[in-house]
C-alpha cells in the first residue's frame, strides 16, 4: 500500500461516540495488579507511588471518576468560584475528545485488521484463532491508547508552561499499563490520571493540572512506544495516516512529530566550557548563533546572508565519544539563552529517531513534516541530524532501504532547489562519526564543515577530568588527595577563541599525500599568492577525485567568506539589545559592514584562500580515503573468510 493511505476521520462520525468517552470519564473501573500495589512497599509513607499503590482502600475494585475529581479540585482550587476555571475546562474537554478520537481509531483498526470479524466468532475459534484475536485485541489497545494520548498532547501542549521539569519531578511514573482490551486500556490509563489529580502535591493550581495531563500523556506514551515492539499485526497501523477533518492533527503509525505545529523539543542545558577541547567545533558553534540571532524578523531575511557569512547546513564530525551530543546541546542551550533575553521564538528541532518508514512513500512524507517547520520566518530555529549517517547514507551503496533515498530526496530538493526557501533563521547541523558514510549530493549541500576531535593537549584532558573530580570535592572537601598543576589554571584553555586563524595558524600544508602532492605540483608553476595558482590545484585535485566539482569550489568560497564575517558581536549588544538586535534590517546590516571592515584590515586574503582550500580539500580526500579504505578491508576479510573455509573443507574438518 503506498503512501496515499490517508483516511478521513469525520467529525459526524465522532460525535456519535462521543457519548462512551464522556461515561468512561464519569465512571471506570480497575483492579489494581498485585505488582503495581506492591511496587513501592519500602518507600517513606509519602510517597506519591506508595499512595498511588494504596489508592483502593484495601477493596480490590474502585470507580473512578476522572470528572468528578476535576470538579473537586475547582472546590479546592477556587472555591469562591462558580463557572469551571479555564484550565480544568480545557483539560476536561481535552481527554474527552481524546478519548473520543481513540474509540474511533480503535473501531478503525478492528476493521481493517480482521478483528471485528474474529470477534463475531469468538466462541468458534480454534486455538491459533484464538491466539490471533488475543494479539489483535493488544495491538488495538495499544494503538487506540496511542491515539488517546496523542490527541489530549496535540489540544493541550500549546497551552502548558514551556518548562516542565518541576512536575516531572513530581511525577513518579505511571505504576501499570494494560494492554489486555480496549476498555481494559482505558479504565487502567484513567484509573492512575485519576488517582494523581487527587494527591494534594501534583495540582496546586489550575495551571498545574494543564502541565499534569501532559506529562502524564507523554509518559504514556513513552510505555506504549517501549512496549510496541512486542506487538504483533502492526501493518494497518503504519501503512496509513488517519487525517482529523477541519485540522492540522493527524495519527501517521506510531510516529510522534505533531504537525504542523512543530513544539521545540527539550534538551539538557550546557555551557560551552563545560566541553573540553573541540576548539574548532565551540568557534563555529558560536559564530552560528550570532549569526542567526541577527536574524530580522520584520525584513524576514538576516544581514550575514547579503554578508556571506551565513550556513543553512554546516556538518560537524569525528570519532565518537568526542562530544557530539554535547555540542548539539551547547547550541541549543546558548541558542535559548539569548531568544529568551531578546523575547524571540526559538524552535529546537532535532531529526527524530523515527523517520524512516518501511512502507512506500512514508518515510518522504514524515521527511516533510520534518522539514516543512523550516520555513517558518517567526522563528530562530535549530534543526541538528545527529548520526547523520543513519538517514543520510550513500545512495549507491548496498542494502541502502527505499526509505533512506526518499529522505535524502526530500533533504536535497528543500535545501536547494525550488522549494528552499532560507530566511536566514534557520540552520540544519548534520552530526555523525562516519561523514564517509553519506550521501555525497547532501555533503556538496555542506557550506561549513568543522571537526568534533575531542581533547587533545594535555590540558584538555587535565580539564577533563577536572570537571569529573571537583564534584567530589563539593560533597567531601578533601577528599581528592592530589596535587593540582603549577603552571595551569584549570579549564583556562577551554574558553572561547578569538578567531579562525587562532585555530588554523598551524595549517602550512595538506596533511594527506594525495593532496600534498597536487599542491607541490601546483606551487612548483605558480606562487600562492597568485589567482593561477588555486586553479591549477583544482584541475589536479580533479585528477584525483573526478567527483570534485564546481560546487566544491562554491563551498570554499564560502567558507572563505565565513572567514572574512569572522569577527565578536560587541558584547554591550547582547546586554542592550536596542544597541543592535532591535534595530532595523538597514542599520544592523551596516553596522555588520563596518565591523567586517575593520576586521579585513587585518586580514591577508591570499592567506585566508590558502588556509582554507588546504582545510577543504584534506576533508573532501579523508572522506574519500576512509571510504575506499572501509571496503578494501571488508573485501580482505571476506576474503580471509572464504580462505579459511576453503582450508577447513579441504581438511574434511
Amino acid at each position: 500500500m503506498n503512501h496515499n493511505s490517508t483516511f478521513p476521520i469525520k467529525q459526524n462520525e465522532l460525535d456519535m461516540l462521543r457519548d462512551e468517552a464522556s461515561g468512561y470519564l464519569k465512571s471506570v473501573q480497575w483492579e489494581q495488579s498485585n505488582r503495581a500495589k506492591n511496587k513501592d512497599k519500602d518507600a517513606k509513607d509519602d510517597s506519591i507511588l506508595l499512595y498511588l499503590s494504596r489508592a483502593n482502600n484495601g477493596s480490590n475494585v474502585e470507580i473512578t471518576a476522572v470528572s468528578k475529581t476535576i470538579l473537586g479540585l475547582k472546590k479546592r482550587l477556587l472555591p469562591d468560584s462558580i463557572a469551571i476555571p479555564v484550565y480544568l475546562n480545557q483539560t476536561l474537554y481535552a481527554v474527552q475528545e481524546g478519548l473520543t478520537l481513540g474509540i474511533w481509531i480503535k473501531d478503525s483498526y478492528y476493521d481493517a485488521s480482521g478483528l471485528s470479524s474474529l470477534n463475531d466468532r469468538k466462541s468458534a475459534l480454534d486455538v491459533s484463532g484464538k491466539r490471533e484475536f488475543e494479539s489483535k485485541l493488544q495491538t488495538a489497545t495499544a494503538f487506540q491508547l496511542f491515539a488517546i494520548s496523542y490527541k489530549v498532547l496535540h489540544d493541550l501542549k500549546p497551552h502548558a508552561s514551556d518548562d516542565l521539569s518541576v512536575m516531572k519531578q513530581k511525577f513518579a511514573g505511571i505504576p501499570e499499563v494494560s494492554f489486555v482490551s480496549p476498555l481494559k486500556g482505558i479504565a487502567c490509563a484513567l484509573f492512575y490520571f485519576d488517582k494523581y489529580l487527587g494527591h494534594p502535591d501534583i495540582v496546586k493550581s489550575d495551571k498545574d493540572v494543564i502541565d499534569f495531563t501532559v506529562v502524564y500523556f507523554e509518559a504514556l506514551i513513552d510505555e506504549i512506544q517501549l512496549r510496541k515492539s512486542s506487538l504483533e499485526y502492526t501493518e494497518t497501523i503504519v501503512d496509513r495516516t488517519y487525517k482529523l477533518e477541519n485540522s492540522d492533527f493527524a495519527v501517521s503509525g506510531w510516529s510522534n512529530i505533531f504537525q504542523g505545529t512543530a513544539k521545540s523539543v527539550e534538551f539538557n542545558k550546557i555551557k560551552f566550557e563545560q566541553i573540553v577541547g573541540n576548539k574548532d567545533a565551540k568557534h563555529f558553534a558560536r559564530r552560528l548563533t550570532e549569526r542567526m540571532l541577527s536574524y530580522d524578523f520584520e525584513a524576514k531575511k538576516n544581514p550575514f546572508q547579503e554578508l556571506g557569512g551565513f550556513m543553512p547546513v554546516f556538518m560537524g564530525y569525528g570519532i565518537p565519544g568526542t562530544g557530539k551530543s554535547m555540542l548539539i546541546a551547547a547550541i541549543a542551550t546558548r541558542l535559548k539563552e539569548h531568544c529568551d533575553t531578546l523575547d524571540i521564538p526559538f524552535l529546537f528541532h532535532p531529526m527524530p529517531d523515527t523517520l524512516i518508514s518501511t512502507f512506500q512513500g512514508g518515510s518522504a512524507e514524515k521527511m516533510v513534516e520534518w522539514m516543512k517547520p523550516m520555513q517558518d520566518p517567526t522563528k530562530i530555529i535549530f534543526a541538528p541530524i545527529d548520526d547523520a549517517e543513519n538517514n543520510l547514507q550513500e545512495r549507491t551503496a548496498q542494502g541502502v532501504s527505499a526509505g533512506v533515498k526518499e529522505v535524502i530526496g526530500v533533504f536535497l530538493r528543500y535545501t536547494e532547489g525550488a522549494y528552499a526557501v532560507n530566511y536566514g533563521n534557520s540552520s540544519i547541523g548534520l552530526f555523525t562519526n562516519l561523514p564517509e558514510m553519506l550521501d555525497k549530493a547532501v555533503i556538496s549541500r555542506v557550506q561549513g564543515r568543522f571537526k568534533i576531535d575531542g581533547a587533545r593537549t594535555e590540558h584538555d584532558f587535565l580539564d577533563q577530568d577536572y570537571i569529573w573530580w571537583k564534584k567530589f570535592e563539593k560533597t567531601i572537601p578533601d577528599f581528592v588527595n592530589m596535587q593540582n598543576p603549577e603552571n595551569y589554571q584549570f579549564l583556562k584553555d577551554q574558553g572561547l577563541a578569538k578567531n579562525m586563524g587562532d585555530i588554523l595558524n598551524s595549517v602550512e600544508k595538506p596533511s594527506e599525500e594525495r593532496v600534498l602532492e597536487a599542491y607541490e605540483k601546483a606551487e612548483k608553476q605558480h606562487k600562492t599568492s597568485e589567482h593561477l595558482f588555486f586553479a591549477s590545484l583544482y584541475k589536479e585535485i580533479q585528477k584525483i577525485f573526478p567527483f570534485f566539482s564546481s560546487r566544491d569550489i562554491r563551498n570554499i568560497q564560502s567558507a572563505i567568506s565565513l572567514r572574512l564575517t569572522d569577527f565578536d558581536l560587541e558584547q554591550d549588544w547582547f546586554e542592550n539589545p536596542e544597541i543592535y538586535f532591535k534595530k532595523n534590517y538597514e542599520t544592523k546590516f551596516n553596522m555588520l559592514q563596518e565591523l567586517m571592515k575593520s576586521n579585513m584590515k587585518g586580514l591577508n586574503f591570499s592567506e585566508i584562500r590558502r588556509q582554507e582550500v588546504v582545510r577543504y580539500l584534506d576533508n573532501v580526500a579523508t572522506i574519500a580515503d576512509t571510504d575506499f579504505k572501509r571496503k578494501v578491508d571488508t573485501r580482505v576479510n571476506q576474503l580471509n573468510i572464504d580462505l579459511e573455509a576453503r582450508k577447513k573443507f579441504e581438511n574434511g574438518i
